[in-house]
């Protein structure tokens, strides 16, 4: 019943005109505050998804997302990885050979990271390679030495499709009477891919035998295996359950994936992230320190009426409840608010970047969006925690009023 009666006080005193101006003016901006704060933290926690998102796609869909290592080599690697591949996150496991290489064109000499892969295995376990390339895959046979490019790296190189290329490898080095000599041989361009990320700079495919070659080790022998995943960001806790499947059928490994060569730069992506999160919450707090302000002037304005509530029996919580009640009104006006607008901005953000002619990232490229329904809920439970908490101190105030003092003048 108490709190009926302060829910129908502090709606009062929430929706009459209030005396002071000021009080007003300041309740006015808090509430716009928390409007403006809610509507931008969902509409930037969106766009920085839908980058992370796309960074996911265009890198960690090139590269191995996690390799597994034997020193002693994979007899069997299907018949040993049958159990694993049952797993739930992992699409599919396939041989792969990584090297480290130059690769030089009449016009060029640049760094390479190449992948040695199965092309029949490939395109069955990654939608992306074989959506982008798997024509150029094909043509990537045992003994052709044919290459498959990034288009940056072609680009750089001056190439197309059917040029020669030279591969220089650091893995198969021998050494002799003038120093040590790089294994190399020409490769074909068979084709160029475009992932639209840093990978179309660094990396290149050639058939797993052709890599092995290169590299001066044994073409038959399969030592390591790419594993696809469907959460990428899993990886190393996929790698310590596989390590651990494996073991009990004495197959020793070790494990890498993806962070030791793009771990920076979702980490930077992730920081980033998280500090415009920040700075917009400061929005937020900013706001609800005003909605403190403005209540405190209103307990100032309703001292009187409070002293006569308490002389006819309103108990200390009560009063208290009257003032969060109040409070609160305003910070869920500012939160319903910013989140309707952030929402429907954020779904329709492209259009509207169209309409006004602003070009984010360039000419013809879309902002990416991913609205996140968890994280809305983090940044509305929040807010309205950090409002229900600013409204404490001058409820508090409110209910340390005394009748007999606040009424001996009147």
């Amino acid at each position: 019943m108490n709190f009926r009666f302060s829910l129908f006080i502090g709606y009062r005193y929430w929706r009459t005109r209030k005396a002071n101006a000021f009080a007003s003016f300041i309740t006015f901006f808090a509430v716009s505050g928390i409007f403006l704060g809610v509507a931008a933290l969902i509409i930037v926690s969106s766009v920085m998804n839908g980058l992370e998102g796309q960074l996911k796609q265009r890198i960690l869909g090139a590269v191995p997302q996690l390799t597994l290592v034997s020193e002693a080599g994979f007899n069997d690697w299907q018949g040993d990885t049958s159990i694993i591949v049952q797993q739930n996150g992992i699409h599919g496991i396939a041989p792969s050979v990584t090297t480290q290489a130059m690769v030089q064109s009449n016009q060029n000499i640049s760094a390479v990271q190449v992948y040695g892969v199965f092309p029949e295995y490939e395109q069955d376990l990654s939608a992306i390679i074989a959506n982008t390339y798997s024509s150029a895959f094909e043509q990537l046979q045992a003994g052709s030495y044919n290459i498959v490019l990034g288009s940056e790296l072609a680009r750089k190189l001056s190439i197309n499709i059917g040029d020669k290329v030279r591969l220089l490898s650091g893995d198969g080095v021998v050494y002799s009477p003038l120093g040590p000599v790089p294994s190399q041989r020409k490769f074909t361009v068979a084709g160029v891919f475009e992932m639209g990320s840093q990978v179309d700079a660094a990396l290149a495919y050639v058939h797993y035998q052709d890599a092995r070659r290169l590299m001066r080790i044994n073409p038959k022998e399969i030592n390591e295996l790419r594993v696809y995943l469907a959460d990428p960001f899993s990886a190393p806790q996929v790698g310590e359950k596989i390590t651990a499947v494996l073991a009990q059928q004495g197959i020793s490994i070790t494990t890498r994936d993806w962070r030791e060569g793009f771990g920076h730069l979702f980490a930077a992506v992730k920081m980033e992230k998280n500090m415009m999160s920040l700075m917009l919450s400061l929005i937020v707090a900013v706001a609800a320190f005003n909605i403190v302000s403005a209540l405190v002037m209103m307990v100032i304005d309703k001292t009187t009426d409070v002293a006569v509530l308490k002389t006819q029996g309103l108990t200390t919580q009560a009063v208290m409840n009257i003032f969060i009640v109040q409070g609160s009104l305003n910070a869920i006006i500012g939160l319903a608010l910013g989140a309707i607008v952030g929402v429907m901005i954020t779904l329709n953000l492209n259009i509207i970047l169209n309409v006004l002619g602003i070009s984010v990232l360039g000419a013809g490229q879309m902002l990416p969006v991913e609205v996140s329904l968890s994280q809305i809920s983090i940044i509305v439970v929040g807010t309205l925690a950090m409002t229900l908490i600013a409204t404490i101190y001058p409820a508090l105030t409110a209910a340390r009023v005394q009748p007999a003092t606040a009424l001996r003048y009147e």
